[in-house]
């Protein structure tokens, strides 16, 4: 007789370790103590920009009260006269506008370096010119606007002119033969400036890229310059923004070499070309220590203007990361 006896009971799962309740806090002393150190310190920080904020807020509505212009319309800055009219129409365009300029130019190139120095010099190479690029990010600003105001405007002559030739037709390139210290000027030496900063950190996003990815599509076949396109940019998406936003916030607040290089006047050009306009931290250095009480109030304001777009803009650099990030190769 055959008896079958088919072991139908399944494996009893391993059992689980017994619920002990605690949570995962920091036990140690040390730890303890850096977790304090750590929160204080970010406490602190919102407390300190919110401080700055008030401030800028209490002083600029004593002066934006007492104002009998528009103050984001009017293309005017008296404020020693009665009553007083000014307004920050001239310098948030020329602000914005200089930034744009040097991000259009920097991005690029700083990108360009990068991918240059991680992926394709050699290493006898890639180092002395990463060593030249840190040395340039730490040169203090004064120096770049020496250098912009003694040899790249006396040397922006050709440019101008060759643009004025073959583009002076669309109005924003045209030129009336005055001297190059334009808001074109002030964009490239502010990308002059920015392009070790955006560099370096790029250089080092692109250094983390997994070697695997690398690998993995050299071994499908693909061309370095695919490896670049499909593994090393969607890895490093998120910190090349990052760094855009860093060079875009030395842009916008950049001071002594916008001064030195840029012939300031309260008219909106539609040229590039001519001279003219102003930014915010051009405007407030070469006012402020011969304004009246009321004059440096009137700083202030523009001051908070420049402060608040400073804010809005990391914050749109912080929503496109967090909506991009899930398309970048960090997260595999």
């Amino acid at each position: 007789m055959d008896i079958t006896t088919p072991d139908t009971q399944e494996p009893h799962p391993a059992p689980r370790p017994p619920a002990t309740g605690r949570k995962h806090t920091a036990t140690r002393p040390g730890d303890r103590i850096f977790l304090g150190l750590s929160r204080g310190a970010g406490i602190l920080l919102l407390v300190i920009m919110a401080a700055i904020a008030a401030f800028l807020a209490y002083r600029a509505s004593l002066a934006i009260t007492k104002d009998h212009g528009n103050f984001l319309t009017t293309l005017e800055w008296n404020t020693g006269v009665t009553p007083p009219v000014f307004g920050i129409a001239v310098l948030a365009f020329g602000t914005v506008v200089s930034s744009v300029i040097a991000m259009v130019l920097a991005v690029p190139v700083a990108v360009a370096i990068a991918l240059f120095l991680t992926h394709y010099a050699p290493r006898k190479i890639s180092g002395p010119i990463a060593y030249v690029i840190d040395l340039l990010a730490a040169v203090p600003s004064i120096v770049y606007g020496l250098w912009g105001a003694l040899i790249l405007v006396p040397n922006l002559n050709g440019l101008f002119g060759w643009l004025d030739t073959y583009l002076g037709w669309t109005g924003i390139f045209s030129w009336d033969g005055g001297a190059p210290r334009s808001m074109l000027t002030v964009g490239i030496l502010l990308a002059i400036m920015i392009l070790p900063i955006i560099t370096n950190v790029s250089r080092e996003v692109f250094r983390q890229v997994p070697r695997m990815h690398e690998e993995a599509a050299l071994a499908l076949g693909a061309t370095r310059w695919e490896v670049v396109r499909m593994a090393v940019l969607p890895f490093g998406r998120s910190g090349v923004i990052s760094a855009s936003m860093l060079g875009l916030g030395r842009a916008l607040g950049e001071t002594m070499a916008v001064a030195t290089v840029l012939s300031p006047d309260f008219l909106i050009h539609g040229s590039l070309l001519n001279p003219g306009g102003g930014t915010f931290a051009q405007n407030i250095a070469s006012k402020f220590s011969e304004a009246s009480e009321f004059g440096r109030d009137a700083l202030i304001a523009s001051g908070l203007v420049l402060f608040v777009i400073t804010l809005l803009v990391n914050g749109a650099a912080r929503v496109i990361i967090a909506r991009r990030k899930e398309y970048s190769g960090a997260n595999a």
